[in-house]
């Protein structure tokens, strides 16, 4: 299936494994399994999964918000394992979701809510206290947009968190010394708490391009080291506080860029 969309050219295509892939303008943006929920192909989402697992039991449900829809990957993923869970999703492509609804449709009750509003302006919107996960997971132009991760932003998710709430954000980073992560770091640790980042050790150490899973609360985040270990190849494990280092925090009014991906990197 093929459709304009407001940020590109959307398809969606079989693939030889029964799985489902969306792509935008060629780029890969997400792959589901329609049979199977609970199976994340992308080993970024596994983590993250690791992490939603960590934080709550299976089948007790929580209250998430994520920032970036795609093809709902995550929010399926959660209805799956965790019934009668409320979920709202911030994505502001609406004809990307009427497509994705249409192509791979939502199981009857999900509770999955999807509105039509950027990150920035759609956490604004959110009840104090009302959520116990928020899942960051948004690109724009193969990028994560820089309104999205600094203090103000990071500020209005603090207040939507309740006080044992986590935020989980998928990062991407590849250069020496990760300049980009370690201010994120910085930023979330001055607003929300501290925690701990999970990426494979080329990553880490500056000399390899990947996924950065960032968690943080306010409480004690749960012991990650097992769930970074079933990765392929293994994530390690390292707390804020050994990234952040002497790293200043991203604000609005620094009109910094985001780092992008390589070309290709999403084009598999």
């Amino acid at each position: 299936m093929e459709r304009k969309v407001g940020s590109g050219t959307a398809t969606v295509e079989a693939d030889a494994d029964g799985t489902f892939v969306l792509r935008v303008d060629g780029s890969l943006q997400s792959q589901v399994d329609l049979a199977d929920p609970t199976h994340l192909s992308f080993e970024y989402m596994r983590r993250i999964g690791d992490v939603v697992d960590a934080v709550a039991p299976r089948r007790q449900p929580v209250a998430v918000v994520h920032i970036g829809g795609a093809a709902l990957s995550l929010p399926r993923y959660v209805a799956s394992t965790r019934a009668r869970s409320r979920q709202i999703v911030l994505e502001p492509d609406e004809d990307l979701t009427e497509f994705v609804r249409e192509a791979l449709p939502l199981p009857k009750r999900s509770g999955i809510k999807v509105r039509a509003v950027t990150g920035r302006a759609g956490i604004t919107q959110l009840y104090d206290d009302s959520m116990d996960l928020l899942i960051l997971d948004a690109f724009e132009r193969e990028a994560v947009p820089a309104n999205l991760v600094t203090s103000e932003f990071f500020t209005e998710c603090a207040r939507v968190l309740r006080p044992t709430g986590v935020l989980v954000a998928n990062l991407i980073d590849g250069s020496a010394g990760l300049p980009f992560i370690r201010r994120v770091v910085a930023t979330v640790r001055g607003v929300l708490g501290d925690g701990v980042v999970l990426a494979e050790r080329k990553v880490l150490r500056g000399k390899g391009f990947g996924n950065v899973i960032l968690v943080a609360s306010a409480q004690s985040v749960p012991d990650l080291t097992a769930a970074g270990r079933r990765a392929q190849p293994p994530y390690d494990v390292m707390p804020l506080s050994e990234l952040a280092g002497k790293a200043a925090p991203l604000v609005d009014a620094e009109g910094f860029v985001t780092p992008p991906a390589p070309p290709g990197t999403f084009r598999s």
